[in-house]
């Protein structure tokens, strides 16, 4: 195996980067913009062409990178013989198609839109060419749907488009799903998700009791690419693209990533019954039926649309048997299908850009009036039909040769005539399109008067006309050395040299071939009546019944989600209650826990009355909720209750957390009760009460069971490490803390990003509230006349005014002895807005706001800086973003102090919080000063010190007098 040259991911990524060029080159005109379409996928190409001898020679490129190794999810490629057949048709036609897309697209169309999307494409096919992991190709696959959505749907103003768009990404998307679960599973039984390592465990997977569901899944996938029976009915709608589009997609790319998937997957899902039988009779089926629709088909593109889900049923088919031999024709005919098969969608394109028409009906004698086209479609069409000397005669003799030798089905006869039949069918399809397109009469009504197209139409399809004649001639020389290093590949090397040639003697497959054939002209000459009996016959439209079931799938869809989701949180939180009770049932009735190794501990009598004043409490807000004040109170009472369970237990740093975050939040609910009703109404029947009562009863039981059997038993956490590690690894001994600011530290910056972004969206609600139509509703709001008229009294002004000073020094207390000792960032900015908050409550907002120094909302951003900037000093080091580093230094006359950068971080967890905070109650305020309530400009409602003044004015007034 070669080492990696860091080739692979380059080619990988060389399409993606360039999809950013077209859009921007399109400013500097067309040719430009093809140009640097071109420019990528060249040097894709070369880069192919220097990894190529390497693999011509026996071996295998591969690139490995590192990506989320816990979950085997790496991103390694891999180029055998079967990549580079793929990734050189991907390649090469590609280039053919920028050039063709270039002459056929109109200036009305968006060009640099459509190579964007064609470029995205390219790359998502590479990816799936040559990734050596199948959750890699998993993503790859999805990439070509979405990227290929958007090509089919390219032309948005036609219905057809958007609705071939939509067909092709929900077949295709759903077989996707399904080949998730399937390739997790292989990649459960062979022990990795390396595909490397995959093909190696061929015998141990076809011997797993998981094989068969892996193998319905994976060809569920392969089959609704491939536009397999009965999922065949996606791709001719999708012949609402355009004609490079269509080259492109259906001949050499989209539809044959499901025969990539069956051949990269040949070696351990092949040689069973099962997979003989699904594979070869569905694609013999789609074999049949894709040639007997495409016969009677009008439109150019349709006929050749049936007619690649034809050719890819054959390809499924030989695949399916499961021979090294039928396997080796099969990636023959890939390239054989390839050449003739573009060459016939840019014909069929070129006579519809000339004509304006694609209906057969309507054509006829272009021959004499597009002698260029009509010679190159020619050629491709009998290559098609499997005419020698081309090379479509030799892949289909070859392809005869292996259905006369398979048993199916209980013998040979059977498949020899279906076969056979087949093969007669794709006959008269393509004389029918050769004689009814191009010979004939000349007639005078064409849409448009046609004529050859410019050289640069001409270009692509006449090179890929000129591959079907030298292939043909000279097979083993051209196609040779590329069909025996890709057979080796799908065959895991038991392939046998094959020699290419054009005559194999008199054989069973050469007389079925001639059979074929005259049947085929016999059909053509019976085409008008055959025509008419087609046309009368009743039978099932694939696209009325995908519609139907779309339908009825959207009605169930509407209904389930009326049901479910009603807008009533209790039926939401009932939901997911049952289920995860239900989900944690099944798990514990399963089985697998140990026996309990600890025994229960004495309850002292404290604990056991603290318990149940919490039940009591709890209880009781269950009763009382529909006042809210009273359920605020009772909802303060289990905070702090809960507290001093933290402070039993030994949690100091949660007990500080608990209170303060208990204490803030209860002051800013009084706040927001102020707008809402004292009571709630009551809207649950007793049915739903006593539903949601047994949901409750059964949600606590279950988790109190869970606590209850964890701690009887001895179990392995994560704990260990972080008290082995936390001062030596962030410098620190209070653990708890350096968790939060070293080893979980991303998770702490997302959960102040997140308050942050919490107490701005409240600030923009109100915004909207205050500036919307609810803003009339606030004008006329009306206070209770029985209200205090002493709302902010001078003892509780006087109390806070001692406190503040003490609050803020115990912050700044807490904050600096985070790392050692209870506390940190996030409890400090608690304590300083419960200090801020009081003096809001004392003193009146008014007041209180004049001597604000700092904006809440460059706090908030300031602080989420800093945290980052913290986290991003460690790449300086060359350590991972958030890591702490810490240092012991001596300042006269001090002693020696440690130094941390987790102080930095805690430093901007204590700005969002303080801000966050802050803005909250600066928003809740806003509300009651725009309802009308009065701005104090005081401290306090009524001042002592004025009564003397008052006095004092008084008895002047008396002596002046």
């Amino acid at each position: 195996m070669v080492s990696a040259s860091g080739l692979l991911p380059v080619m990988v990524l060389l399409p993606f980067i360039g999809a950013l060029v077209p859009g921007l080159m399109i400013r500097a005109g067309r040719n430009a913009c093809a140009t640097f379409t071109a420019i990528p996928t060249l040097l894709a190409l070369i880069l192919l062409g220097v990894m190529a001898p390497d693999v011509m020679n026996g071996g295998t490129v591969t690139a490995q990178i590192d990506w989320l190794p816990g979950l085997g999810l790496n991103a390694n490629f891999m180029l055998d013989g079967l990549g580079l057949l793929f990734a050189g048709m991907i390649l090469g036609v590609g280039l053919l198609i920028i050039l063709y897309a270039r002459f056929y697209l109109s200036g009305d169309d968006p060009m640099g839109q459509f190579y964007t999307y064609l470029l995205l494409f390219q790359g998502a096919m590479l990816g799936i060419s040559v990734s050596d992991n199948i959750l890699l190709l998993l993503v790859f696959w999805e990439l070509t749907s979405l990227s290929s959505f958007l090509l089919i749907g390219y032309w948005k103003h036609l219905p057809e488009g958007r609705q071939g768009a939509r067909m092709a990404l929900t077949v295709t998307g759903a077989g996707g799903l399904a080949m998730i679960a399937g390739m997790l599973i292989l990649g459960n039984i062979a022990g990795s998700y390396d595909l490397s390592v995959i093909l190696q465990h061929g015998d141990e997977i076809r011997a797993s009791e998981y094989y068969l569901p892996a193998l319905i899944l994976i060809l569920l996938g392969a089959f609704t690419k491939s536009a397999q029976f009965p999922f065949h009915f996606w791709l001719p709608h999708a012949m609402a693209a355009p004609t490079p589009v269509s080259a492109y997609l259906h001949s050499a790319t989209m539809v044959k990533a499901g025969v990539f998937l069956m051949a990269r997957m040949w070696p351990v899902l092949a040689g069973t019954e099962a997979w003989f039988y699904i594979v070869s009779t569905v694609g013999l089926i789609t074999m049949v039926l894709g040639a007997l629709i495409a016969l009677f088909k009008d439109d150019l593109k349709a006929l050749l649309a049936f007619s690649t889900v034809s050719h890819l049923g054959l390809l499924t088919m030989l695949l399916g048997f499961g021979t090294p031999m039928a396997a080796t024709v099969a990636v023959f005919h890939i390239i054989n299908h390839l050449t003739f098969k573009a060459t016939l969608f840019m014909c069929a394109g070129i006579v519809d850009h000339e004509t304006h028409t694609r209906d057969i009906k309507r054509l006829g004698g272009l021959a004499s009036l597009m002698p260029i086209t009509a010679l190159i479609a020619v050629v491709a069409a009998l290559s098609m039909a499997g005419i020698p000397p081309l090379n479509g005669f030799m892949s289909k003799e070859m392809m005869l040769e292996e259905v006369a030798h398979t048993h199916w089905w209980g013998g040979t006869w059977p498949i020899i005539i279906v076969a056979t039949a087949g093969a007669l069918l794709s006959v008269a399809y393509c004389f029918r399109f050769i004689g009814h397109t191009f010979f004939g009469p000349v007639r005078d009504d064409y849409p448009h008067h046609p004529h050859d197209p410019p050289a640069g139409m001409l270009a692509a399809p006449a090179f890929l006309a000129v591959m079907v004649v030298a292939i043909g001639l000279f097979p083993s020389l051209i196609a040779g050395p590329i069909v025996d290093v890709a057979s080796a590949a799908v065959t895991g090397g038991t392939a046998e040299h094959v020699h290419l040639k054009l005559w194999h003697g008199v054989t069973p497959a050469l007389i079925m071939s001639i059979v074929a054939t005259l049947g085929g002209a016999f059909l053509l000459w019976m085409h008008r009546p055959l025509d008419r009996v087609w046309l009368s016959t009743p039978r099932p439209e694939a696209k009325a019944i995908f519609e139907r079931l779309v339908a009825v799938v959207e009605r169930a869809s509407l209904r389930f989600t009326e049901i479910t989701h009603n807008g009533a949180i209790s039926r939401y939180l009932a939901i997911f209650t049952v289920a995860t009770i239900v989900l944690g049932f099944a798990a514990y009735s399963g089985g697998g826990m140990a026996p309990p190794t600890r025994g229960l501990l004495p309850v002292p009598p404290l604990v056991a009355v603290g318990f149940v004043l919490l039940m009591v409490a709890t209880a009781a807000i269950v009763t009382m909720h529909r006042n809210r004040f009273r359920a605020l109170m009772l909802t303060s009472v289990i905070g702090l209750m809960v507290s001093a369970g933290f402070v039993y237990l030994s949690a100091p740093d949660l007990a500080l957390t608990q209170i303060t975050v208990d204490t803030v939040t209860v002051l800013l609910m009084l706040v927001a009760l102020h707008f809402l009703p004292k009571d709630t109404p009551s809207e649950s029947p007793t049915i739903l009460k006593v539903r949601d009562g047994a949901i409750a009863v059964a949600a606590g039981a279950a988790v109190a069971l869970l606590a209850y059997s964890f701690l009887l038993r001895d179990v392995s956490t994560i704990s260990d490490y972080h008290l082995a590690n936390s001062y030596k690894g962030g410098g620190g001994t209070n653990v708890v803390n350096v968790i939060l600011v070293d080893f979980r530290g991303y998770d702490t910056y997302g959960e102040i990003i997140v308050l942050g972004i919490a107490g701005l969206t409240l600030y923009a609600l109100m915004e909207a509230l205050l500036n919307g139509p609810a803003s009339r509703t606030l004008r006329n709001w009306t206070f209770p006349p029985d209200r205090s008229q002493d709302r902010h009294p001078v003892m509780m002004v006087v109390a806070t005014r001692v406190m503040m000073p003490i609050a803020v020094l115990v912050g700044v207390y807490i904050f600096l002895r985070g790392h050692n000792l209870p506390g940190g960032g996030f409890v400090a900015g608690l304590v300083m807005s419960i200090a801020l908050l009081m003096q809001y409550m004392a003193s009146g907002f008014g007041w209180t706001q004049e001597r604000k120094r700092f904006e809440y909302h460059s706090m908030i951003g300031w602080g989420v800086v800093v945290a980052g900037l913290t986290g991003a000093g460690a790449w300086l080091a060359g350590a991972p973003f958030l890591t702490s580093a810490f240092g012991y230094f001596t300042i006269p006359p001090f002693e020696e102090f440690e130094l941390a950068t987790a102080m930095l971080f805690d430093l901007g967890v204590f700005l969002t919080v303080l801000g966050a905070v802050m803005l909250m109650l600066y928003s809740l305020s806003r509300l009651a000063r725009y309802a009308g309530e009065t701005v104090n400009l005081e401290p306090m409602d009524y001042d002592p010190s004025r009564r003397f003044e008052a006095a004092a004015e008084v008895n002047d007034k008396k002596d002046g007098h």
